[in-house]
C-alpha cells in the first residue's frame, strides 16, 4: 500500500514469503528509508545471537503478568517458526542487514518494549493470561479448521481481520495495549517521520495485522492537524 511519500509492505513474522518480499520491495522500491516495528531495545536484541530469551531480572521493570504473558509470547513464536523453518523477526533482520549494505537510514517506530510490556502487565486479567496459555497449547497440539491458513504465507486480510476480531473479543485488554495502543504510537512516529522527510522515499515494513489500521490513524492525524490550524485562523 503507497500513501504519500511512504510504501507500506505487511509482513509475517514467520513467514518465508516476507524474507523474499522485504529483499524485493527495497530492491524495486529504492528507499532513502526504512521504517521497522521495532524499537531501540528490540533491535540489538534481536541482532543478536540467541536473541529473544527473557530474563528473570525482567520482572522487576515489566512487572510479573507482562513477563509470563511475553515468556509464553516467545516461545509460541519460536515454535511456530520451527515448524516453518524461519526465525521469529527474520523478515526485519533481513531489512536491517539490507539497509547496513546499501547505506539506507532505519527509523525504529514501534513504542518501547519495556513501556508496552509494564503496560500489558497492569492491564491484562489473570482470566486473559489463563486463557492465552490455553488458546496458545490448543493452537500448536490442535488442528483447528476454521483459523487453519498457511504459516509460510501472510495472511490475507480476511483472514487478518478474523483473527484481530478474535484476539478483541476475548481478550479486550491484550487487544487494547498490543494492537491499539501501539498503533497510535506507530502512526504518529510515521507521520512525523514522513513530515520531517518529505522529499524522502519511506518503506514501513509492519507486521500485516497493524497496517489499515496505522494508515487511517495518520490520516486522522494529520485530519486533526488541519482542523487546528483551521481553527486558529
Amino acid at each position: 500500500m503507497k500513501y504519500k511519500n511512504s510504501v507500506f509492505l505487511g509482513t509475517s513474522h514467520i513467514a518465508r514469503q516476507s524474507l523474499n518480499e522485504v529483499k524485493n520491495y527495497i530492491k524495486e522500491e529504492k528507499p532513502d528509508i526504512i521504517a521497522l516495528e521495532l524499537d531501540r531495545r528490540r533491535l540489538p536484541a534481536l541482532m543478536r545471537k540467541g536473541s529473544g530469551r527473557i530474563q528473570l531480572r525482567a520482572i522487576k521493570h515489566i512487572g510479573l503478568k507482562g513477563f509470563i504473558f511475553s515468556l509464553f509470547g516467545a516461545w509460541a513464536e519460536r515454535k511456530l517458526g520451527k515448524l516453518v523453518g524461519v526465525a521469529p523477526g527474520a523478515e526485519m533482520k533481513q531489512a536491517v542487514r539490507i539497509a547496513a549494505k546499501e547505506k539506507i537510514k532505519l527509523a525504529l517506530i514501534d513504542q518501547d518494549i519495556e513501556t508496552t510490556l509494564k503496560r500489558l502487565s497492569r492491564a491484562i486479567t489473570w482470566k486473559e493470561k489463563l486463557n492465552f496459555i490455553g488458546d496458545i497449547i490448543k493452537a500448536l497440539f490442535i488442528r483447528k479448521k476454521g483459523l487453519e491458513f498457511d504459516l509460510t504465507t501472510v495472511p490475507d486480510k480476511r483472514i487478518i481481520k478474523k483473527l484481530t476480531n478474535k484476539l478483541k473479543e476475548s481478550y479486550p485488554n491484550v487487544y487494547k495495549v498490543l494492537i491499539e495502543e501501539r498503533n497510535q504510537v506507530m502512526a504518529n512516529n510515521i507521520k512525523n517521520l514522513m513530515e520531517s522527510a518529505p522529499d524522502k522515499k519511506i518503506l514501513v515494513i509492519l507486521g500485516a495485522g497493524h497496517i489499515d489500521d496505522v494508515i487511517d490513524l495518520i490520516k486522522e492525524l494529520e485530519q486533526t492537524k488541519i482542523n487546528y490550524k483551521l481553527s486558529i485562523g
